[in-house]
């Protein structure tokens, strides 16, 4: 990856427990400046008149902190720096949004190496939902995805650590691990009465992006993420759709966690005229939004039959588009709800060896709706039972093939 690409503005989309992670799925753009936000906490630490402009009584803290040097006794040195860390931790948890996180010196390390793109892992995206750590999808060909996870399932315990407090970096710090050893994950599945053991033995994850394939009359095109190289995949893949000498046109982006912002917008570009809106950045009263708009590929016309697939683990980059191109009228959604994951992180060196990530603004469609709020409806809805799942039978497919033909 080069450095480059890792300066990229990244669709959120969670955090991929590949165990290390790949930037796809990291949920987060590195800060704007990270020079002047260094800067400026700087100023905020070296100047005392800063603190000032506060209302919060800062001698509770300093009361506290010295309460607990004098009485508590620990087997354990806990070092000044390290409450310093847990204090911000907790000044970040403040804001009570599971993507806002200050990263001490080892979390962000792993962050660092996880954006520079190691794959040794599960092979799962996970995110927060109404407060629990929850499976947004196992990527295809994972051992996540062998072991029988499955999108919507809740982690109740990973190993023997309960997750009810948990945000994903810490479930990240518990899931990832080496090559070949295993991970234990008790899960709550809807549907399913009692809680369900699954070990997953981790390994090293090799990430699809595209597949193409025809069935009659209907062409197929299954995106599994937005990476780097997706643009120019799903080119290739239009190239074909168009040789192949049908106007009928199946997008699967069921369990496609997101990734980069720029893949999903040059991709609806293929579908819409120039300046067409594709998404918002709303940061509310911070600063003013930001319109990304189609750069106005727009090589069908009117003849194009067009549907798209979704489920609760298409997010992020797959709601864009999907979301897209179902408000400007260029295709129909199948499936069922996505997940709902529509924030912009941004990533600030708060010291050399620790960060914090940031949210700071939301995406919303075309129409003005909110991704993290709602996710998408689908046009028509078809769910998939865990009989027909494993039979190997896709009504969801069927149904796109049938509103195609």
């Amino acid at each position: 990856m080069s450095k480059n690409l890792s300066l990229k503005k990244i669709v959120p989309v969670i955090v991929i427990v590949f165990l290390i992670t790949s930037t796809f799925g990291i949920g987060f753009y590195f800060g704007k400046n990270q020079k002047k936000g260094v800067e400026a906490i700087d100023n905020v630490i070296n100047k005392e008149d800063t603190l000032n402009t506060t209302k919060a009584d800062f001698s509770d803290f300093w009361r506290a902190w010295n309460i607990l040097n004098e009485k508590y006794v620990s087997p354990d040195e806990i070092t000044d720096q390290d409450k310093v860390w847990s204090a911000i931790q907790g000044l970040a948890s403040s804001y009570k949004d599971p993507y806002t996180v200050f990263m001490p010196p080892a979390e962000s390390e792993m962050f660092n190496d996880d954006i520079q793109g190691s794959f040794s892992g599960v092979g799962m995206e996970i995110g927060i939902r109404d407060g629990i750590i929850t499976v947004v999808s196992p990527l295809k060909n994972t051992p996540a995805e062998k072991a029988g996870i499955k999108p919507g399932d809740k982690i109740i315990k990973i190993d023997e650590e309960i997750t009810s407090n948990f945000n994903t970096d810490q479930a990240v710090k518990l899931i990832r691990g080496e090559k070949g050893t295993a991970v234990k994950l008790t899960i709550s599945r809807e549907g399913v009465a009692d809680l369900i053991e699954i070990s997953v033995i981790r390994d090293n994850i090799n990430i699809p992006t595209i597949d193409t394939e025809k069935r009659g009359d209907v062409f197929i095109i299954s995106l599994y993420n937005f990476s780097a190289t997706s643009p120019n995949l799903f080119k290739d893949a239009l190239r074909e759709f168009v040789e192949s000498k049908t106007n009928k046109l199946v997008l699967d982006l069921r369990g496609n966690p997101g990734g980069y912002l720029e893949a999903s917008v040059d991709m609806a570009s293929w579908f819409l005229p120039a300046g067409k809106v594709i998404v918002t950045e709303d940061y509310g009263a911070n600063e003013e939004d930001k319109v990304h708009r189609s750069k106005g590929y727009n090589i069908f016309n009117n003849n194009l039959k067009f549907v798209i697939l979704v489920n609760g683990g298409s997010a992020s980059a797959s709601e864009i588009l999907a979301g897209a191109l179902k408000e400007h009228g260029i295709a129909k959604i199948v499936g069922t709800k996505t997940f709902g994951k529509g924030s912009v992180q941004e990533l600030i060196n708060l010291t050399p060896d620790t960060s914090l990530k940031i949210t700071v603004a939301k995406w919303l469609t075309p129409n003005g709706n909110s991704i993290s709020n709602n996710g998408l409806e689908p046009d028509v809805n078809v769910e998939i039972t865990q009989e027909q799942f494993e039979d190997g039978l896709d009504p969801q497919l069927d149904k796109a093939i049938e509103l195609l033909r």
